[in-house]
């Protein structure tokens, strides 16, 4: 299948979640890899030379996106979050997993295999002692995957691998901004985001 005939199917459904109401979380090192930062995928600043660059530019989307899913799942399940907050602690993750369903049929489209999800994320639990303590590891988390994003967007030699970065780009921006409106703090605190 196609990249263009891939994003023609995927980007409705996006489209109808983004209506609605994730990426909580990349580590340091995933951001980094992500944006570009990373001998893993690139040299910093380089764009996407070959089919081969693009397929693991996602696949370092993949694993990130993967480490987000265990990162909202360990949030619904420490008691911390109130019925609305777990309700879209949830959502959030289902926008994630979608996320890795697009990604790894690109990913697939292109002869490539997608990235599994590690056996065990390496989380800082014991310093989440309230809800307010979730959220804003949540927030930081996904302020730290629109940045990724942001930085792969320019990367990718296929156009519209960079179209669907950008999508997903939004709605980390998105969750971002709920996540800081859920603690009291500015949900947009600058116009632009670096």
């Amino acid at each position: 299948m196609s990249f263009l005939r891939f994003a023609a199917i995927a980007m409705p459904a996006r489209r109808a979640l983004l209506a609605g109401a994730g990426r909580a979380t990349l580590s340091a090192g995933a951001v980094l890899m992500l944006a570009g930062g990373g001998a893993a995928i690139l040299p910093r600043g380089a764009a996407a030379a070959t089919k081969e660059d693009d397929i693991r530019i996602l696949n370092t989307a993949i694993a990130a996106e993967h480490e987000a899913v265990a990162a909202y799942g360990v949030g619904a399940k420490s008691g911390l979050l109130k019925k609305p907050t777990l309700a879209l602690a949830v959502q959030f993750q289902g926008h994630h997993k979608q996320h890795i369903d697009a990604l790894a049929k690109a990913v697939r489209a292109m002869g490539g295999t997608p990235a599994e999800a590690k056996a065990k994320y390496d989380f800082p639990t014991a310093g989440l002692k309230k809800e307010a303590d979730v959220l804003r590891f949540a927030a930081q988390l996904e302020k730290g995957a629109v940045s990724a994003y942001l930085g792969a967007v320019p990367l990718f030699l296929d156009r519209n691998l960079s179209k669907a970065a950008a999508s997903i780009l939004g709605d980390e921006a998105m969750h971002w901004a709920i996540l800081r409106q859920a603690v009291g703090e500015n949900p947009v605190p600058a116009a632009f985001v670096d």
